[in-house]
């Protein structure tokens, strides 16, 4: 008998094992909390723990919440729990029992502003968090991170943060920035090259060498005071490969599987091309953007709610104003279009833009609204206006021609009755993926000029990369991301020259910044260059002159990009410089009188507010 009985607890001690490892600890939740007062009142939690999927699943008693669903995984390490939280639930923490296991599970207000958007009335500036200023020294190495502070590395990380922005948001201010742009500052635990953050390992989380959620709601929030907006940058299409979750994917489906490493063909043309194979559309959206980047799968329906639900918690969790989409062409569309609903149903002030990196407009207009009826239909108002970007470096570097120098600029605004809106396009010289169009000019200043002149006073979202008000260059991205991405001299303690301040420039350096901060700041206070109307004339011997107007103002710019100096008859322009007798020159406050006839300057911008 004694000898049964010992074998019984035996039998009971290994069954008891079993529903242990079977059941397992629940380790993670995401999202790691919700709000109440949301339009869509489900949220799907992605559960993680070690044989998590068999554990029976219930909600403790609370007002305006019920547990709707849970489903397996295709892993055990996964279960999907579907919540339910209605209009009557109030802030608190919410009781799920795992098998025994009791998890607290907190719901917050809303109560994060609305966010603001950004519009043709904003100046971005886009920065590379680790490359602009380090602000917190003692972050500069954190344990158990693949990689940390390796400042003689173009690769490496050098130490730039959150701190280092937020310590020189008056010099944002200074310079007329309305809007800063952080290339993604959340983790990005890589062994290499993780310093750009376009690999993620955390979606929930900022990079602790950068800073920590909290600080990230922080910087919001100071931004708020100083009235700049804040742009988050997102990635759908891929993730780093030492992500948690790839690492144990919830379900094989959640990335694109090959039997060898596919690349993409960086085709986005093939998206909308009538007549491509299905093997290059596959290979565009469903191969990898890089060896470390494995591709998502934005069919899977579990993958797509955790992506939406990601972007819902970093608006309602910080305020941010506005999202910046990477590489939006690459994954599914009929995902992003969903997206794009499901963010503006929530938060119908959210401002986004998509990276279309396509020279073509006609291939950057399928993916946003278009004034051409498109499939699928896109939700996305804006993108980076890679067009223009590429007529900007043509204009001031060819001689003038038929269709060559500044007729680049008119040609391509010419095609502007594609877009619904060509005013809500992020237009820009350059950017952290390509060179700083200072070289690309080649270092010559004048071009320069003429380049950030058209950038201020055209239609559209001017954007500006860290450093171009400054002279930084570079030359040749590919070889040298030391040099596109290197540090903003002043941002680290041992820089010899600190370029944040006036005297810390040199004569030329001050000379582009005043350029920039004049008209920036002009801009800010003259809506005529924010949401005026456009009217350009075709150039003519090299000078290429439009018009920002509304009822209350005329300005007039005059781009000669000519190598001697050009007289310019305006009887011409007569349509739109009918009734003004004078002008003031805002770049450099001369006064006009006489209007019918102008001697420019080679290679020189004017800008002429019309009296």
């Amino acid at each position: 008998m004694k000898h049964f009985s010992f074998k019984l607890l035996l039998i009971s001690c290994f069954f008891v094992q079993t529903l242990m490892a079977q059941s397992g600890k629940v380790e993670r939740i995401e999202p790691p909390c919700w709000w109440t007062n949301m339009n869509n009142t489900e949220v799907e939690l992605l559960v993680n723990g070690k044989n998590i999927a068999d554990a029976k699943v219930s909600l403790s008693n609370y007002a305006g919440v019920k547990l709707k669903k849970v489903e397996k995984a295709e892993n055990s390490n996964y279960l999907y729990v579907t919540l339910d939280i209605s209009n009557k639930a109030k802030a608190g923490k919410i009781k799920l029992d795992f098998a025994g296991q009791s998890v607290e599970y907190e719901l917050k207000d809303k109560t994060a502003p609305k966010p603001q958007g950004v519009s043709s009335s904003d100046f971005i500036y886009l920065l590379m968090p680790d490359r602009f200023a380090n602000g917190d020294e003692k972050n500069d190495f954190v344990a158990g991170y693949l990689q940390n502070v390796q400042r003689d590395s173009a690769f490496g990380r050098h130490g730039g943060d959150l701190q280092g922005i937020l310590n020189h948001l008056d010099y944002f201010q200074e310079l007329g920035v309305t809007a800063l742009w952080l290339c993604p500052e959340i983790e990005n635990n890589q062994p290499k090259e993780s310093y750009h953050g376009y690999a993620a390992t955390d979606l929930y989380k900022i990079d602790p060498r950068i800073g920590t959620n909290e600080l990230y709601k922080q910087y919001v929030e100071e931004c708020h005071k100083k009235n700049i907006k804040v742009v988050k940058d997102v990635v759908f299409n891929h993730i780093g490969n030492e992500h948690w979750l790839y690492k144990d994917l919830p379900s094989k489906n959640w990335v694109h599987q090959f039997k060898e490493f596919t690349r993409t063909n960086y085709r986005a043309v093939a998206v909308l091309d009538p007549y491509a194979s299905q093997a290059d559309k596959d290979k565009m959206s469903d191969g990898w953007f890089d060896t470390h980047m494995p591709d998502l799968n934005q069919k899977d329906p579990h993958l797509a709610k955790y992506l939406i639900q990601n972007s819902l918690w970093w608006v309602a969790y910080s305020g941010l104003d506005c999202y910046r989409i990477d590489t939006y062409p690459y994954p599914d569309q009929d995902f992003m279009i969903e997206w794009g609903k499901t963010m503006l149903q929530e938060f119908p002030t959210l401002g986004i833009f998509g990276e279309i990196w396509d020279n073509d407009k006609n291939v950057q207009n399928y993916f946003m609204k278009s004034k051409v009826k498109t499939t699928p239909a896109p939700v996305m108002t804006g993108a980076t206006d890679f067009p223009l970007f590429y007529a900007s470096q043509k204009a001031v570097n060819e001689d003038f021609g038929w269709d060559k120098g500044v007729m680049q600029w008119y040609y391509t605004l010419t095609q502007d009755y594609l877009y619904e809106n060509a005013y809500n396009n992020v237009i820009f010289l350059d950017n952290h993926d390509i060179d700083r169009y200072y070289s690309c000019v080649g270092e010559d200043t004048a071009k320069l000029k003429m380049g950030l002149t058209f950038l201020l006073t055209t239609r559209g979202i001017p954007s500006i990369f860290y450093g171009t008000e400054i002279l930084m260059s570079n030359k040749g991205f590919w070889g040298n991301h030391d040099k596109l991405r290197s540090e903003f001299p002043g941002g680290w303690k041992d820089n010899p020259k600190n370029k944040f301040t006036a005297a810390g420039r040199t004569e030329a350096e001050n000379e582009i910044f005043n350029l920039v901060k004049n008209l920036a700041n002009y801009r800010k206070n003259h809506a005529a260059l924010q949401n005026g109307k456009l009217m350009q004339f075709v150039p003519d011997a090299g000078v290429y002159v439009y018009f920002r107007y509304n009822e209350k103002e005329t300005i007039m710019v005059i781009e000669n990009s000519n190598k001697t100096e050009s007289k310019v008859n305006t009887a011409r322009f007569a349509e739109r410089m009918k009734g003004f007798s004078s002008a003031k020159n805002i770049l450099n406050n001369q006064n006009i009188s006489n209007l019918s006839e102008f001697t420019i300057p080679a290679k020189t911008a004017w800008v002429l507010e019309l009296k």
